[in-house]
């Protein structure tokens, strides 16, 4: 089978993968930089306390709830056609964004950035397996350490957002985390066309599944929203359970469409592929536990500890630059080595210890009870994101990068949502019990627990690393599709 890439020489290999890279880090920055600027916008905008979460809500809602959708679009369309497009939106939200003057305007840009996020990072993902193919094992050791870097710089991004955050407001005012994204996302739709190949679309031959669409988006924004408005709605609420319903019927609709469907939106075999499903689980299931656990370390030192925003956001450093490094020195080592099931069983035991380890804090310096345990989570996040990434995307078919690349985006973003809604509450919940039996430092405990829950999380990741990833062993000669189903072949990643 030939390959677009065929044409794509060493010089632009050489151009093609830091510009996919930038494009994604700036992406999955854009979800988490904005945490450290609420306060700021709340005042200048008048923003009602109840309204101001929907800032951060507003881009995942519709990050979300469309990724899906997005990834199989990039495939119709054309990825590099549809990503510089998704660029050029980004960066006209981005600007609208930095100079809104009032919360309805700023809630839009912001929508519309997770909008246009939804389309570019998939089509991102999608252009990274589409430069590096996979059809010889020296193609394969080459996507191997593009992956290994993309999800690095993924994991790194969330991590960065809130110091880079810190540093923008301090220095330039709120609008700054806005104002960043303009000039990057121009000039990155600038370049594209001349160091990314340009990509077949594969059209709306046979209709377009209309219906699959409408309940694909429909039951990815409900399920996303369900999960986002916990900390305002009970998990008994009637509002959570009426929505949370909504949403699974409108799911559980869509796979009925697809299985009826002459040209689905998205064919339903590529669920049934037991390595695709242990990465998209695996990385789902460690984000639950490490987006949380990002968040209740700076809540607890400025809230407890009196950090400032711009102290709290550079006290992510270990945890960033471990991910980083572990993710891009430690990772092309091991997996050839112990496989990808060990490498991410080992990252995952990294997490879940940084995690337990964290959830002793009481209080005392910030070097002996939260550096250690950051630089292992960071360090076992940054192992089992490029494992899971490479499990997602391996022996996925040129036709079929853009949706491996959706479902993936998408499995991270659930993920982070879940995670967050379920071990806030449990946080939360916990505080509140604690004031109740009028317990010393209730919000401290609180914050613990929750950290507690990130560990659980990290367990229930790992087993599932055990049971779907494969392990060293040499593989028969298989069709791709035939070992994905088996799980049996063992995706090339080379130092």
């Amino acid at each position: 089978m030939s390959h677009p890439s065929a044409a794509v020489g060493a010089e632009r290999h050489r151009f093609a993968l830091p510009l996919l890279l930038t494009v994604q880090f700036m992406l999955i920055l854009d979800s988490t930089i904005i945490g450290v600027a609420l306060p700021s916008m709340a005042k200048h905008l008048g923003f009602a306390q109840q309204d101001l979460p929907w800032v951060t809500n507003a881009y995942v809602l519709l990050f979300g709830g469309f990724l899906l959708l997005g990834g199989r679009l990039t495939d119709m369309f054309g990825r590099r056609q549809l990503f510089i497009g998704a660029l050029v939106f980004f960066a006209a939200a981005s600007l609208v964004g930095g100079l809104a003057t009032t919360p309805g305007v700023l809630l839009a840009a912001r929508s519309l950035q997770g909008l246009a996020s939804a389309f570019a990072a998939p089509a991102a993902l999608s252009l990274v397996l589409t430069v590096y193919p996979d059809d010889t094992p020296d193609h394969q050791a080459e996507r191997g350490k593009a992956l290994t870097l993309y999800g690095a710089v993924s994991g790194a991004g969330g991590a960065a957002g809130m110091i880079l955050g810190g540093l923008l407001v301090t220095w330039f005012g709120w609008q700054a985390v806005f104002y960043v994204n303009v000039p990057i996302a121009l000039a990155a739709a600038f370049i594209a066309p001349r160091i990314l190949p340009r990509t077949p679309s594969a059209g709306f031959s046979g209709g377009f599944d209309l219906p699959g669409a409408l309940t694909l988006t429909g039951g990815m924004s409900l399920l996303v929203y369900t999960l986002v408005e916990t900390d305002r709605y009970s998990w008994g609420s009637a509002h959570t359970l009426g929505f949370g319903a909504a949403a699974i019927v409108l799911l559980a609709l869509f796979a009925v469409i697809q299985t009826r469907a002459s040209n689905p939106l998205v064919p339903l075999g590529i669920f049934k592929r037991t390595v695709q499903r242990g990465g998209n689980l695996v990385g789902a299931f460690t984000t639950a536990g490490i987006i949380p656990s990002m968040f209740f370390f700076t809540l607890y030192l400025q809230q407890l500890r009196g950090f400032s925003p711009l102290r709290a956001g550079l006290s992510m450093v270990p945890l960033a630059l471990s991910l980083v490094l572990a993710a891009t020195l430690l990772v092309a080592r091991l997996i050839p080595r112990i496989g990808i099931k060990g490498t991410a069983v080992l990252g995952n035991v990294l997490v879940l210890s940084g995690a337990l380890l964290g959830s002793r804090i009481d209080g005392g310096a910030f070097f002996t009870q939260q550096f250690f345990p950051e630089v292992l989570i960071g360090a076992g996040g940054g192992i089992v994101w490029v494992c899971a990434t490479v499990g997602a995307t391996a022996f996925v078919s040129q036709e079929e990068a853009g949706l491996a690349s959706g479902l993936f985006d998408a499995s991270i973003q659930v993920g982070a949502a879940l995670g967050l809604a379920v071990l806030t509450t449990i946080a939360t919940n916990h505080t509140h019990s604690q004031v109740l039996a009028r317990a010393s430092d209730p919000v401290l405990s609180g914050y613990r627990w929750g950290l507690v829950g990130a560990a659980a999380a990290e367990a229930v990741a790992l087993l599932i690393a055990l049971t779907h990833l494969p392990g060293r062993q040499k593989p028969q000669a298989q069709e791709p599709a035939q070992a994905a189903d088996q799980g049996a072949d063992e995706p090339v990643l080379e130092a």
